[in-house]
């Protein structure tokens, strides 16, 4: 663990995912990805929530602790230590969101021990890493606002703000997380990366987990999107016995989420169609003449036509 005013130097490739859930056989999954990647734990980072949806929140917790990888609080981590009455994940009051995270919430915490909670409280809100000559900040939501949603197609200005905010003392991107879908945007030269979530799918239809490795290269850093499997059958049956909602445990199989409550128009409309991983090199000014002020990007470039989509759930 690492303190809000230190700066982790990082000397090969990074190794990123979110969102751990409580979904203990992601989390090993994704773990067990790096060890067969030679990637230390001094060069793993967990963009926080390790407690939410899933059935495993103990031994999650102590899986990622003992690990030791550097890890940010997420606002369920928060809410949880502070003794809060539910998960603070900012979505819509009264919708399905807002129902089913109350239900799931009240399992977490009368599983959660004290010392777990102290734990989650003594996690940084921020971390600041170097990697190939440049300086990101690591984060949960927005730069202001811990649970604030930023997903692939939010709009340009809010992007821009948020960047304006959070790189005020010299970091050159982004690495946020909470939205639970992957996405990689260069923005006027400065990157916003999301490498998804290991304990949830990314609502694409599939059952897999998401994450990414960042690697310096040649005056670059390549940002690679990878998805991966996992015993997801045993993951439900572990929610099935901590009496979580049956609505998220069938989404660790279907791959779509139980409601599109927090999402952008885009992102409902492509619900269910599955990602490809990909790879997007972040070059030290993407900013040339020609080319748009929010490219490259990953998954796709969006047209205008796309971001107007009508939503297609929920």
């Amino acid at each position: 663990m690492t303190g809000n005013n230190a700066v982790i130097g990082i000397d090969g490739p990074l190794l990123v995912f979110g969102g751990p859930y409580g979904n203990l056989q992601a989390t090993e999954a994704v773990l067990s990805v790096a060890v067969g990647r030679g990637i230390p734990p001094s060069r793993i980072v967990c963009t926080g929530d390790l407690v939410a949806y899933c059935g495993d929140p103990v031994a999650t917790i102590a899986r990622v602790r003992d690990a030791g990888i550097h890890v940010v609080m997420g606002n369920c981590d928060e809410q949880l230590a502070t003794g809060a009455p539910d998960c603070g994940c900012g979505f819509p009051e009264g919708g399905a969101c807002d129902r089913l995270s109350s239900a799931w919430f009240q399992c977490v915490d009368r599983e959660v021990g004290a010392s777990d909670r102290r734990w989650l409280a003594a996690l940084p809100r921020r971390l600041d890493i170097e990697i190939g000559g440049r300086r990101l900040r690591i984060i949960h939501g927005g730069a202001d606002v811990i649970n604030q949603f930023v997903f692939a197609t939010t709009p340009l200005d809010e992007k821009r703000r948020q960047l304006s905010l959070g790189l005020a003392d010299g970091c050159h991107g982004i690495i946020g997380g909470h939205c639970g879908m992957p996405f990689t945007q260069v923005i006027d030269g400065r990157l916003w990366h999301n490498a998804g979530v290991a304990g949830m799918p990314a609502n694409d239809g599939t059952a897999r987990g998401w994450y990414s490795v960042l690697t310096p290269v040649r005056g670059a850093i390549e940002v690679t999107h990878h998805a991966f499997d996992y015993d997801h059958r045993a993951a439900m049956a572990a929610m099935a016995r901590g009496g979580y909602p049956d609505e998220y445990r069938a989404a660790l199989e279907s791959g779509v989420w139980p409601s599109c409550d927090v999402l952008e128009a885009h992102e409902r409309t492509v619900q269910g169609a599955a990602l490809t991983p990909g790879t997007l090199r972040w070059l030290a000014s993407e900013r040339r003449p020609g080319l748009s002020a929010a490219w490259p990007a990953w998954p796709v470039p969006l047209t205008a036509a796309e971001a107007d989509a009508p939503a297609a759930c929920c």
